[in-house]
């Protein structure tokens, strides 16, 4: 069974970016049912019989590995080959990447998929593109994807919002009327970051919570959404660009193997 690691900041993100590209490779192949999909292969974390690991928790992952693993992590130089210096998130990409490699000897591992909120902070997929720049040529073969949501998780389900009833084209209305925008159209506009009243309006997570209401509702704006819409209304998400690289290099993967 081959395993691709997956890197988030929470279990939504997780459980988000897993399905969707499920959705996409059977989009792609007509064969890939749900049975035969268990059989392709597993989302894993770093650690073994993990679903994916969280940002937060490299350090400790990389330390526990040299004591059960006796894994030896190469000396951190804070810059690439090129002696640019590593910008946010680009180091902690390249010490799950080595960790990654050291696996590879142990593991089937033939991918990495790097999900993470932007926050207003590009610099953040920058330091990843650094970390893939690395390691994308090394053998043996590892592919590396980068989902970076503009500006967090939720703008992509706000992509997949469509009212499914009254009460929830009436909510949609009253937040359009606020904001002067469509939030499912243009969500990458919410990037306030407090919950304060003054800027609770563009909060992404507040508009989510207001028009979802709960997580099954929230669930079908990306497992139910026709991909054709998602991949319409997530451009400046970073979404359709996600998307797009699972279409090309997860599926190339399964084809290979």
């Amino acid at each position: 069974m081959i395993e691709f690691i997956v890197i988030v900041e929470s279990g939504a993100d997780a459980r988000t970016a897993t399905q969707l590209a499920e959705r996409v490779l059977q989009e792609k192949f007509d064969w890939l049912d749900d049975d035969i999909l268990q059989h392709c292969f597993d989302w894993t974390g770093l650690e073994s019989g993990t679903e994916f690991s969280c940002w937060r928790d490299i350090h400790k992952i990389i330390e526990d590995a040299k004591e059960k693993l006796k894994y030896k992590p190469s000396r951190f130089l804070g810059h690439d080959s090129d002696g640019v210096r590593l910008k946010a998130d680009g180091a902690r990409a390249i010490k799950v990447l080595n960790l990654v490699r050291f696996l590879q000897r142990i593991r089937h591992i033939k991918a990495v998929i790097f999900i993470r909120d932007l926050d207003n902070q590009p610099e953040r997929k920058e330091g990843i593109e650094q970390a893939r720049s690395e390691h994308i040529n090394k053998t043996p073969k590892l592919e590396i994807i980068i989902g970076a949501a503009n500006p967090k998780r939720e703008a992509w389900v706000l992509n997949g919002f469509i009212p499914s009833n009254q009460q929830e084209e009436h909510i949609l209305e009253e937040i359009k009327n606020k904001l002067s925008f469509d939030p499912s159209i243009e969500s990458h506009r919410l990037r306030a970051t407090s919950e304060k009243e003054s800027e609770r309006m563009r909060n992404v997570k507040v508009v989510v919570e207001q028009l979802t209401g709960n997580m099954e509702r929230e669930k079908q704006c990306w497992e139910e959404t026709n991909l054709k819409h998602l991949r319409e209304r997530g451009v400046d998400t970073g979404l359709t660009d996600y998307l797009c690289k699972i279409e090309e290099r997860l599926a190339a993967i399964i084809v290979s193997e």
